[in-house]
């Protein structure tokens, strides 16, 4: 342990981390593309993207260069009264190329606060039309933040056991899964047929932290239409599935109805500064326009819109839509497709899955197959010795690289895993 290590140890608490009994955190000096390096010389493959936000390698000039320029322009100013090129450039671009009829970005700082702002939006709603609805609609296994929202549109769970008594009620349906699509739409139906409910909301056609859990497009396109029907309000939280993940630059583009809300971060910046967006419809703002501001959306955050955030979002955005990168995007895609083909069916596997740059291998075990599964004692440490960073959701490992990884870098992660394989 370095003196750094020693005073990592003696002053910062770490995410999802107990504070006895674990490894120490490894002390990383700087990083370029795909690697991370350590001070003592290592050079780790980040195949997780750094929590899924990494979208075109580290310290990418391009938004290195962006965030500079605006550094010494404008680093900051209080977004209400007041306004930035930047900001208005993102909100621009992403009204583009959003999947649906979106009017108006609201900015925050990261994936848990734009759901925060789905939710609140879609409550005011219904409070500023003078019909207030108060139930919320969310699928099991959902993970949508850690701030109280949205922790309580999420799975009850390890993660938000100690605040159950603090949680609104919401109603949770089953994740379809292949066979109990037509149940899981007649528990929807029932659900909404008192017409109490506010708004649905799910992760599209991808849950991240239940463990890469994919299902079916036609039947989550079912569920929107049934609660369009009824003018439940749609909220895509696509803060893991946003910017190319599932191979489409955002997973609601596999759908014919589009929701009305859209949360989004992670790789809106390509991982360099952190940023949340909330984009909503004009049905979301009408309630909301008029000049009383008892009826105004009262909300913010001291570094909304943050111009050095939005600067470097817009830098990654040109990255992203660039012909080299959508390229990239389907090459990764068609490596973990092969390689599911490769190993479907294998014995130590209970399921192997890809979607577009997603990967996920769940092992079977005799062992709790949860966040806490005793499995990720032996996998976590196996890919970290050989230099690669995965970390395991309990039994499973998911591949989710940056999109500058090059076949051969998702070649060693391959032989890695398949040296996992057969053990």
């Amino acid at each position: 342990m370095n003196e750094w290590q020693e005073r990592d140890k003696n002053s910062v608490w770490h995410p999802f981390t107990p504070l006895m009994g674990v490894a120490e955190p490894l002390m990383i000096t700087r990083a370029e593309g795909p690697y991370l390096f350590t001070n003592d010389g290592r050079r780790i493959l980040d195949a997780i993207s750094s929590w899924w936000v990494n979208l075109h390698g580290h310290s990418h000039p391009h938004i290195q260069q962006a965030i500079a320029r605006q550094a010494g322009e404008l680093e900051h100013v209080i977004f209400a009264g007041f306004t930035h090129k930047p900001a208005i450039e993102l909100a621009e671009s992403l009204l583009k190329i959003l999947p649906g009829p979106f009017e108006r970005i609201f900015y925050s700082d990261n994936g848990s606060t734009a759901v925060e702002v789905a939710l609140k939006l879609a409550f005011q709603y219904w409070e500023n039309r003078g019909e207030p609805r108060r139930r919320v609609i969310a699928l099991d296994g959902a993970y949508h933040g850690d701030t109280f929202g949205a922790m309580s549109v999420g799975e009850r769970s390890i993660f938000t056991k100690p605040f159950f008594p603090y949680l609104f009620d919401v109603e949770f349906i089953p994740l379809p899964d292949g066979q109990n699509d037509s149940e899981v739409i007649t528990q929807f139906e029932r659900l909404i047929s008192d017409g109490e409910v506010a708004s649905f909301i799910f992760e599209p056609l991808v849950q991240g932290a239940a463990g890469m859990r994919m299902y079916s497009a036609k039947t989550l396109d079912r569920l929107l239409e049934i609660a369009k029907s009824h003018e439940i309000i749609c909220i895509a939280d696509e803060v893991m599935t946003g910017f190319g993940r599932t191979g489409r630059l955002f997973a609601c583009e596999f759908l014919a109805h589009s929701p009305d809300l859209i949360c989004l971060s992670k790789g809106l910046t390509g991982g360099a500064l952190p940023l949340g967006a909330t984009a909503c419809t004009a049905e979301i703002m009408r309630p909301y326009l008029t000049a009383d501001l008892r009826q105004a959306f009262l909300h913010g955050h001291s570094y909304t819109a943050n111009p050095m955030a939005c600067a470097a979002a817009n830098a990654s955005l040109e990255l992203l839509l660039t012909d080299d990168c959508l390229e990239n995007i389907k090459r990764i895609a068609q490596s973990h497709s092969d390689f599911v083909r490769k190993h479907a069916g294998n014995d130590r596997l209970k399921d192997i899955r890809s979607m577009g740059t997603i990967l996920a291998l769940e092992f079977y075990t005799d062992q709790d197959s949860s966040y806490v599964s005793e499995m990720r004692n032996s996998l976590y440490p196996f890919f970290l010795e050989r230099n690669i960073l995965l970390r395991p959701l309990g039994n499973l490992i998911y591949v989710l690289p940056p999109y500058v990884t090059s076949d051969k870098d998702l070649e060693a992660v391959y032989t890695a895993i398949e040296a996992y394989l057969s053990l």
